[in-house]
């Protein structure tokens, strides 16, 4: 199974549309999992036309028409992995302890928030993930998003896109 993870498109705000290689990215997932700031609900509307399945959640820049469609903290299984999404996860340290202690029941959570990229693995296995901003790289060189395989219980092929400059 193929999965797109992306968090904090911010459109219109950062960029007038998304990448063409997120978007290729996405039309190839069988999941995409989009972990909140959208901004707008044409956005939402066209990840929902286009994706096979998607998992998403609102983040703090999402009005009350996004939170009205989507949960703050969404809960999937995939290939045999227990994934949870949710937008914030607090300060960078102490974060692996905080999200295991949040989070016992899960093996994957993908976040955003702070448009930088995390692979780290909490003790006890919970295994955290945010695939930065495809549009908005902040202090980053890049901006980014993630492509993932699972099956029979393991994600593998966890790869960090760096996207070209916006002209």
């Amino acid at each position: 199974m193929q999965l797109l993870l992306t968090s904090d498109t911010h459109v219109p705000a950062r960029a007038k549309r998304l990448p063409d290689d997120l978007m290729k990215d996405l039309d190839a997932a069988d999941v995409v999992i989009h972990a909140g700031d959208w901004i707008d609900e044409a956005t939402l509307d066209l990840f929902e036309s286009r994706s096979r399945r998607l998992v998403a959640v609102y983040g703090n820049n999402d009005g009350p028409g996004l939170r009205r469609r989507l949960p703050e903290v969404a809960r999937v299984e995939l290939g045999g992995l227990r994934f949870g999404v949710v937008h914030e996860t607090g300060a960078a340290t102490g974060r692996e302890r905080r999200c295991a202690e949040r989070f016992p029941d899960l093996d994957v959570l993908v976040f955003g928030h702070s448009h930088i990229p995390w692979d780290t693995t909490a003790p006890g296995g919970l295994r955290l993930l945010n695939p930065g901003s495809p549009t908005d790289r902040r202090r980053q060189p890049y901006c980014t998003y993630l492509t993932a395989t699972v099956a029979e219980g393991t994600l593998s092929e966890v790869n960090l896109h760096r996207l070209p400059p916006r002209r």
